[in-house]
C-alpha cells in the first residue's frame, strides 16, 4: 500500500469530505472519547456493519483513522492526536447561516 504526506489543503480537503457525511462525522466524534471495535461503533450509532466498515475504510483512506489488530478482532482510532481538540474547537464554532444555501444543488460558488 502506498502511502503519501498530504499539503494542508489536501488534508483539510479530506477532512471536509470525511465530516460531509453524518455518519463519518459521527464515527469521527465517537472516536474522539475513545478506541472503538467497528461492531461496537455500528451499535452504537445505529447503522450496518457493512455500512459502518464501508466508513471507516473511507476514513482510513483519507488518513483520519488507522487500524490497529487485536486478536482475530480490529479496532479503530484516531490516526493523529491533534485530532481529538481539533474536532473539539470545530464543535465550539457557531455560525449564522442562510438556510436558502447549502442545501441539495446549491452550488454556494
Amino acid at each position: 500500500m502506498t502511502t503519501a504526506t498530504l499539503t494542508h489543503t489536501s488534508a483539510l480537503a479530506r477532512l471536509g469530505h470525511a465530516l460531509s457525511d453524518e455518519t463519518r462525522a459521527r464515527i469521527l466524534l465517537s472516536l474522539r472519547e475513545a478506541p472503538a471495535y467497528p461492531s461496537d461503533l455500528a451499535d452504537a450509532l445505529g447503522v450496518s456493519r457493512q455500512v459502518m466498515s464501508n466508513q471507516l475504510a473511507c476514513l482510513r483512506g483519507c488518513g483520519l483513522v488507522e487500524s490497529i489488530p487485536d486478536g482475530r478482532r480490529t479496532w479503530y482510532r484516531l490516526s493523529d492526536a491533534h485530532l481529538a481538540p481539533a474536532l473539539g474547537e470545530l464543535l465550539a464554532l457557531v455560525l449564522t447561516v442562510d438556510p436558502s444555501c447549502c442545501t441539495e444543488g446549491c452550488t454556494c460558488a
